[in-house]
């Protein structure tokens, strides 16, 4: 373009191959690619790219990848040097894997007893109704369920100019924390112990719900555990009038207080160190008072309500 501007202003070939820093043979090709085609003839790229040998094996190459996926880079040119008898660097088999579509990610895991079909009938006809029952302030629903967070180091990892150690406390100690989250304000009803959760700590959740929702319908979706899923619990909220809504087996996937427990671990477990359970422990409490404030952002990013759907994910079987 800038070939043609100077040209325009009849500036000689000789003196725009200096400005543009070209020779004059580009010049006055560029000037007649112009005069034989116009702007369309320049904007063509016919520069010459080398055809790569692994080209001719790329599909074959794809669909086994797509079985098979490769751990690390080296030994997915393993692979290529065996299927193709082609050896390539790491840059390049590298650089190869990005051009097929692959891209390094983490392995997500799925209970192997799970039902995806089950789940998506699950989330269909009962609990997908509930949540837009929620959304428009007829009904609460809650997502139920226990986390046991044990005195303890909790590794992860740091920026750091060289390892760290910290310290780990012995014991046994834990708080346990049963927790019912609202689906749609995010807030945090629980019970708490030392001891262990039982059917008598569901009732107690259950009454403690009730009591901050004295009308309306109440959901609490919660899994199938023994002291969840008895005549006790059962009895207790039909009085209350709150329903019981039990997912399906095997679907941790589907109950959203399970990301507030990362969250929680994360923010509270990973790298840290508590010199006494005291200390410990009001952390964990702290935590769960100050979340709305100190973590609102990412909590509202975090519990969104999209599930995660194995019915078309690639699960892995051997």
């Amino acid at each position: 373009m800038s070939v043609l501007l100077l040209k325009s202003q009849g500036i000689p070939h000789a003196k725009i191959a200096g400005i543009e820093g070209l020779s004059g043979n580009t010049v006055r090709a560029y000037l007649r690619e112009f005069q034989e085609g116009g702007i369309e003839r320049l904007k063509a790229i016919r520069f010459y790219q080398p055809l790569s040998e692994l080209s001719p094996r790329r599909m074959t190459l794809k669909e086994y990848f797509h079985k098979k996926p490769p751990a690390t880079v080296n030994e997915a040119r393993a692979v290529i040097e065996e299927l193709t008898g082609i050896q390539r660097g790491l840059t390049q088999v590298r650089k190869f894997l990005q051009s097929i579509g692959l891209r390094r990610l983490k392995v997500g895991s799925v209970p192997s007893k799970a039902n995806p079909a089950e789940q998506a009938r699950f989330k269909d006809e009962k609990l997908t109704p509930r949540l837009q029952e929620a959304k428009a302030g007829i009904r609460k629903v809650f997502f139920v369920d226990a986390s046991h967070f044990v005195f303890g180091f909790f590794l992860g990892f740091l920026w750091s100019f060289g390892r760290l150690f910290v310290k780990t406390p012995a014991g046994r100690q834990r708080l346990n924390v049963l927790g019912a989250l609202d689906a749609i304000s995010h807030e945090l009803i629980t019970i708490t112990n030392t001891s262990y959760i039982n059917a008598q700590s569901v009732c107690d959740l259950l009454v403690k719900i009730r009591s901050h929702y004295k009308k309306g319908p109440i959901t609490l979706v919660l899994d199938n555990a023994r002291y969840q899923h008895c005549k006790l619990v059962e009895e207790k909220a039909m009085s209350l009038k709150i329903e019981l809504l039990f997912l399906p087996a095997y679907s941790p996937n589907l109950n959203l207080i399970e990301r507030f427990w990362k969250l929680m671990k994360k923010k509270c477990l990973y790298c840290k160190y508590y010199k006494t359970f005291s200390t410990f422990k009001t952390a964990l409490t702290n935590f769960i008072d100050q979340v709305h404030v100190l973590h609102k952002e990412e909590l509202n990013s975090l519990l969104t309500l999209n599930f995660q759907d194995f019915s078309k994910a690639q699960i892995m079987t051997e």
